[in-house]
């Protein structure tokens, strides 16, 4: 029971999870506190940072405006501080794995120099030095 319990918090996928988790936690700290910077920000523009209490014609929208608000903002964190970055990364990695063409290994570009040598002998090769199908 209790080696069960340790396979199962040893697991490489819940260490992984649980850093991830860690990790979201103190970005989104990060994320209020910039949220919370640029409305104060706005508010100085405006004049007042959080509209919760803007009721014009009677109708609470200064809550929704705020949200709305807050959103875009987050929105705009997240798109420029993760996805952003890790597109050009992935881009840049994928980049260089077609420009990381290496040459066949030696023993390899042996094997299919022999593998050519061996079919002209039997009767010639094709184009690309596949042995003719007809042998």
């Amino acid at each position: 029971m209790l080696k069960g319990f340790k396979d199962f918090i040893m697991r490489g996928n819940l260490v992984e999870l649980a850093v991830a988790f860690v990790m979201a936690l103190a970005f989104a700290a990060v994320v209020t506190a910039t949220v919370t910077l640029l409305m104060e920000l706005i508010g100085k523009i405006f004049g007042q940072p959080d509209f919760t209490g803007w009721r014009p014609g009677d109708l609470g929208v200064g809550a929704w405006i705020t949200a709305v608000i807050s959103f875009v903002i987050l929105a705009a964190v997240v798109y420029f501080v993760i996805v952003v970055p890790y597109t050009k990364l992935t881009e840049r990695m994928a980049r260089g794995q077609e420009e990381t063409t290496e040459p066949p290994a030696e023993d390899v570009a042996l094997l299919t120099e022999i593998r050519d040598l061996l079919a002209a002998q039997r009767g010639g090769a094709t184009a690309g030095g596949a042995p003719d199908s007809t042998v």
